[in-house]
Formats: structure tokens, sequence, C-alpha cells
């Protein structure tokens, strides 16, 4: 069986990472970690011990514990506009480590407002947003490795 923990740890190594796909057995246990886009779907499954008793003995089947698949959830940000990284590189959200971040969460954007850089190759590159609105969530953690594509901010369009 799969610790929380160890679920955990799989689950940030495959967001953080390339990989679109994970599954492991273990023990009996199979788990499952699929990145469709940027969504994360985990299944994990206990497999039913066998128990075999001796003739004079009788024994209870151990309890089992089935992680089924999170029910499917309506996609809230459908109506938001993704801000994506244009590289691959290391993403930071302030000049430098003194100074305040150029956006936050609740922060007006216009198409020329920096909202972030991205470090690539040391050369630093300031990103603009690319449309007018509101931040509403910033998707990744300051000192990150994001992709190309990856999704840095969801902006909600004025």
């Amino acid at each position: 069986m799969f610790k929380l923990s160890e679920i955990k740890e799989l689950i940030k190594l495959v967001d953080e990472s390339s990989v679109q796909e994970l599954e492991i057995e273990n023990e009996g246990s199979r788990l499952s970690i699929r990145k469709p886009g940027k969504t994360e779907i985990v299944q994990a499954a206990a497999i039913q011990p066998q128990v075999i008793a001796a003739p004079q003995q009788q024994v209870q089947p151990a309890a089992t514990a089935v992680v089924n698949e999170p029910a499917p959830q309506a996609d809230t940000t459908s109506h938001l506009h993704k801000i994506v990284s244009p590289m691959v590189g290391t993403f930071y959200r302030a000049s430098s480590p003194e100074a305040g971040p150029f956006v936050s969460v609740g922060d007006k954007v216009v198409e020329k407002t920096t909202v972030c850089i991205i470090e690539a190759m040391k050369l630093m590159n300031e990103l603009d947003a690319d449309i007018k609105g509101q931040i509403v969530e910033v998707l990744v953690e300051n000192g990150q490795l994001v992709e190309y594509g990856q999704p840095l901010f969801l902006v909600k369009p004025e």
C-alpha cells in the first residue's frame, strides 16, 4: 500500500516534470498519475489479498481500502485567460529578492504590464500581460522551473 506522503511526492515530481503519465505497482497496490494539460488525476486501488486458513483455524479477511478516482469537477477556469511561459526557464515574481512582486492576486493589468521575469540561460526576460484584466491566481512559485507553454497566471478579462 502506498503512503500518503509517497503519493504526494510522486504527484509533485510529475507536476514539475514533462512526464505526462506515471504508473507504479508495489506490494499488490497500483498507482496511476496522469497529467492531461495541467489537471492531475490520481487513481489508487488496493488488490484484495487472499487469505488461506489452516484446517483448524478460521481467519477473517483483512480489511482493505480502495481509493476511488475523484469525482470530475466542473472547469471553473474556462472563462479565465492564461498567461503562459514563452520559454523554458526559472520564474521570478520580482526584479530582485528585496523587491515586491510585479503583480499579485487582485491587481489590474493591461497589455504592457510586466507580470514576471523568466530567466533562461542567464538572460532575464520580462513577460508582459497580453490582456487587460485582473489577476485571479498565480499558478507557480517564485524560483520554480517552468516549461514552454506552461500557464503562469489566470486573468479575468475586462
